[in-house]
C-alpha cells in the first residue's frame, strides 16, 4: 500500500492514473458521441505532462540525472539507461510525433486515431513503470 500511498506525490499521482484509466475506458466507449478530437487530445496531453512530472518526481528520475553527473548523489530507483526509461522514452516519443501531427489533420476520423495511438503509448509508459516498481519493490 504504501507503495502507491506513501506519500504526498504518489497519492497524487495513485490518483491521476486513475483518473486517466478510468477516462480513457470512458472515452472508448462514448467515442462515437465525440466530434472535437482536438480539444480532448489537449485535455490528454496537459493531463500527461502534469502525471509524468509526478511520476518522475515520484521515482527520482531527477535524482538519477543528478547522480550521472554528480557521483556524490543518491540515485532514483531507475537507472537512466533500464528498460523502463527506454520503453517509456520510446512511448514519449510516439506521443510528441503524435501530437505535432494533430493540428495538421482536420479530420475528426484522424484525430480519433491520434486520441488513441497518445492513450495506448501513455498507458504502456504506465504499465512499464508500475510494473518495474513493483517487480523493484517485491523482487528484494
Amino acid at each position: 500500500m504504501k507503495l502507491y500511498f506513501g506519500n504526498t506525490v504518489t497519492t497524487i499521482t495513485t490518483l491521476m492514473i486513475i483518473i486517466f484509466i478510468s477516462s480513457s475506458v470512458f472515452i472508448a466507449f462514448h467515442s462515437a458521441a465525440i466530434h472535437t478530437w482536438g480539444r480532448i487530445i489537449l485535455l490528454l496531453l496537459i493531463f500527461g505532462l502534469v502525471l509524468c512530472c509526478f511520476a518522475a518526481t515520484r521515482d527520482g528520475l531527477d535524482k538519477t540525472i543528478a547522480n550521472k553527473i554528480d557521483k556524490t548523489t543518491a540515485p532514483g530507483i531507475f537507472p537512466l539507461i533500464s528498460a523502463p526509461t527506454i520503453i517509456s522514452a520510446a512511448a514519449a516519443l510516439v506521443i510528441v510525433i503524435c501530437a505535432l501531427l494533430t493540428p495538421f489533420l482536420k479530420a475528426q476520423s484522424a484525430r480519433k486515431v491520434l486520441y488513441f495511438m497518445i492513450s495506448c503509448s501513455m498507458a504502456t509508459k504506465i504499465l512499464t513503470i508500475e510494473i518495474a516498481r513493483i517487480i523493484m519493490r517485491y523482487a528484494i
